[in-house]
């Protein structure tokens, strides 16, 4: 059970394992959001492409921008 109120069903799309640090992609209702988590963490839950997870988002502020 997380705290965290802002959670997103996602699906993984792809995920590219570093030395330290992994980048995962998952699609959540047709937008591709990128999470860079610790390859420890990302060999933990054994994330593979087609997983169905929760994009958990935990910040202070959320920035917009209208160019």
């Amino acid at each position: 059970m997380l705290s965290a109120r802002n959670q997103l069903a996602a699906v993984v799309k792809s995920i590219k394992l570093g030395n330290v640090m992994a980048e995962v992609v998952v699609e959540v209702a047709g937008t591709e959001i990128v999470a860079v988590i610790t390859r420890g963490s990302a060999e933990a839950l054994k994330l593979q492409p087609g997983d169905h997870v929760k994009a958990v988002i935990k910040s202070t502020e959320v920035l917009i921008d209208k160019s």
